[in-house]
């Protein structure tokens, strides 16, 4: 999930991340090699160029204290509606920005499911989880094609900031299909093309007409909307054949 600012107020943090944008580069072809030898998926997607994944080197930009001042995060999560005992997947999770928060609202009684598919953001997350003491997280290495979610098993899937980096999107949207409860959702967050104030660059935005465009296609329709972050969309798409 690397990310660009362009506007001039964050040079010093561009400054910053300078080193971490380049390491993403350098090691893009790790990435792809860690994921059981799969071919590379498409360049492009429905008329969208798809992102390059973020690399594990670049997880402490996850954790950046900017982050809740720039994106809101409390308040995305309080948007989710997440209730204990609920089975919750955070996908692409990276280190555990959102995982951690997401266990201890779905409490003893719930789960979350941590799926990367870098083992190195996965142990980055285990070992945060640790040193808080939650042990209701069950980490999972994903694989460019599959989240490796059991069918019919999720009542909520988290997207914050990474569908847009999906190698093969279509496929992933099949299996996140698959792997919902009938009621189930998805809560997808990324940051807003439409708008030219969010300091991102391009190709890490996606409009809320892409989205659509996507989803749609893959048996999802849009059940909710939430426009009141900072940056973000934040939409939740339910399977077209649930009762929602």
């Amino acid at each position: 999930m690397s990310r660009g600012f362009r506007s001039h107020p964050y040079r010093f943090a561009l400054l910053a991340l300078t080193g971490l944008v380049l390491c993403t580069s350098l090691f893009a072809q790790d990435v792809a090699e860690n994921n059981d030898g799969e071919t590379p998926g498409p360049r492009s997607y429905m008329g969208r160029e798809i992102a390059q994944t973020m690399h594990y080197a670049g997880a402490p930009w996850l954790m950046r204290e900017s982050r809740q001042r720039e994106e809101d995060c409390e308040t995305l999560l309080a948007a989710l509606k997440v209730q204990p005992g609920q089975i919750v997947c955070d996908m692409g999770c990276g280190n555990g920005f959102y995982t951690l928060p997401l266990a201890k609202q779905v409490g003893e009684g719930g789960k979350v499911l941590a799926v990367d598919i870098q083992p190195e953001m996965l142990h980055l997350l285990d070992e945060r989880a640790k040193v808080e003491g939650i042990e209701n997280i069950e980490l999972i290495t994903g694989t460019q094609t599959d989240p490796q979610l059991a069918p019919g098993s999720v009542d909520l899937i988290l997207l914050v900031d990474v569908y847009h980096e999906f190698s093969h999107p279509r496929q992933m949207l099949e299996a996140m299909h698959k792997a919902l409860k009938p009621n189930g959702r998805i809560a997808l967050a990324e940051f807003r093309l439409e708008d030219r104030n969010v300091p991102i660059k391009r190709l890490h935005k996606m409009s809320k007409k892409q989205i659509l465009r996507e989803y749609e296609a893959s048996g999802f329709r849009l059940v909710e909307e939430f426009d009141k972050l900072p940056w973000q969309h934040l939409m939740f798409f339910s399977r077209s054949d649930s009762g929602q």
